[in-house]
């Protein structure tokens, strides 16, 4: 008899466990407690997944043997609690995938520049010759890609969500980026758990495998110290023999290959430790350093991550839509020059905006509030900035940023929360911010 296996939401990841699942033989049930999209019906259909749309019905689900949970869906939830009580296993995603292949896996998680990361290191190996895709929080969920292609190596980048409903998922790589207050109303407001969470991606390493960290981040320096870990720990950094302050050092017994940083396409700090992170996991499945340089310097930098727009009688239009946490937004504001305003607000994960106060104090002429609830950021920021305006919509926050904003001045979108009480996502918001300005 087959195994029934259940998945909770029908997102990317949801849909390619449907797809990977039924490749392998399992009877598949798909259950969404929102109404179904057509086309994600038609999909079902086509390959034969019964679904439900609207609910999810405890005893269709109980009848399991295998439940995988998208990444969106909480722990807590009413349905999770039931299942986790009748003792059905419950897995993410990523893990399902996983069983699946027995293809090299580089896992890239943290709070901050982990997307650029992911595609540094796959621009990098492709280039190179290398057979990888490309998957898990980044556009593609890994089961499809399993169920599809058949890759070499798979570069995933991998939430603190995915990571909490893994069991036997390892990377042979590992990369943690750095570790910031981020999704705290996911984890009781406690960035302990939130740190053990990003954790989870060493928890089942070997010393045959890698972790590596940036040293510069001392939080995180110290919860891989105490980790427990067993994979061979490698860090890289801007105080490291890597970088001499214009250059980064690329080793080996034979040669040193300087790359200096103002060839890079990507700019700023939080970009160089990128770049470094990508080049060790380059370094470390030998990869030459003429084609590690090559792909580093041909590298265009992503949609919605300090993005260029538009300059407009002398004002620069950036799009840093994906700056959903506050430490992304401190890094958009650290590559700012004075005279910048500031478009911000959203969703407020538990955010602590005071460590930005140096940077506004210094950079910003203006702020614009672009959320449901401003509240918390007109009290932190009106002792030290004189106009704060509150609006509604995109279009109307850049309509005001024009009036506001004078020649060599820089409107930044760097939104420092979630996007989801006025945009379907940071992707709608960025779109909808360049729309506006070519509105204009």
């Amino acid at each position: 008899m087959k195994k029934r296996v259940s998945i909770l939401g029908s997102g990317i990841s949801g849909i390619g466990a449907a797809i990977l699942a039924k490749d392998k033989g399992y009877d598949v049930f798909l259950s969404d407690k929102n109404k179904l999209d057509s086309k994600v019906k038609s999909k079902l259909d086509s390959i034969s997944v019964s679904w439900e749309e609207n609910k999810h019905t405890y005893n269709l689900l109980k009848k399991s043997d295998l439940i995988i949970k998208s990444p969106g869906i909480p722990n807590e939830s009413e349905i999770v609690i039931k299942l986790k009580k009748s003792n059905i296993k419950i897995i993410s995603e990523i893990e399902f995938a996983s069983l699946h292949t027995n293809s090299f896996v580089i896992g890239i998680t943290g709070s901050n520049g982990k997307t650029t990361t992911t595609e540094l290191i796959y621009h990098i190996l492709k280039n190179s010759g290398l057979n990888v895709g490309i998957a898990g929080n980044i556009g593609t969920s890994f089961s499809k890609q399993i169920a599809e292609n058949s890759f070499d190596y798979y570069v995933l980048e991998i939430s603190s969500f995915q990571l909490d409903d893994i069991i036997d998922f390892k990377p042979n790589i590992a990369v943690i980026t750095n570790l910031f207050e981020d999704h705290l109303d996911r984890y009781n407001y406690d960035f302990t758990k939130y740190i053990d969470s990003k954790l989870r991606i060493t928890m089942n390493q070997e010393n045959t495998d890698a972790i590596l960290y940036n040293l510069n981040d001392k939080i995180l320096k110290d919860a891989i110290n105490r980790s427990g870990s067993k994979a061979n720990k490698i860090s890289y950094g801007i105080n490291s023999s890597s970088f001499d302050g214009k250059n980064i050092l690329i080793k080996n017994k034979k040669k040193t290959l300087m790359i200096n940083i103002e060839e890079l396409s990507l700019k700023g700090r939080h970009n160089l430790l990128n770049a470094m992170a990508a080049i060790t996991v380059a370094d470390l499945l030998k990869i030459s350093k003429d084609s590690i340089r090559e792909s580093l310097l041909t590298f265009k930098g992503l949609p919605h991550r300090l993005e260029n727009v538009l300059t407009i009688q002398g004002v620069n239009y950036i799009n840093d839509s994906k700056a959903t946490n506050v430490n992304a937004t401190f890094y958009a504001l650290d590559s700012m020059k004075p005279q910048t305003v500031w478009i911000v607000g959203g969703v407020d994960k538990g955010n602590d905006y005071s460590e930005l106060l140096p940077l506004v104090r210094e950079k910003v002429k203006a702020i614009i509030c672009l959320g449901v609830d401003n509240k918390k950021i007109i009290e932190t920021f009106s002792p030290i900035i004189d106009l704060i305006v509150e609006t509604e919509s995109m279009d109307e926050a850049v309509k005001i940023s024009r009036k506001i904003a004078e020649k060599k001045d820089t409107v930044l979108l760097s939104p420092a929360c979630s996007s989801f009480d006025l945009f379907k996502d940071y992707e709608d918001r960025g779109n909808q911010f360049k729309e506006a300005v070519r509105n204009l």
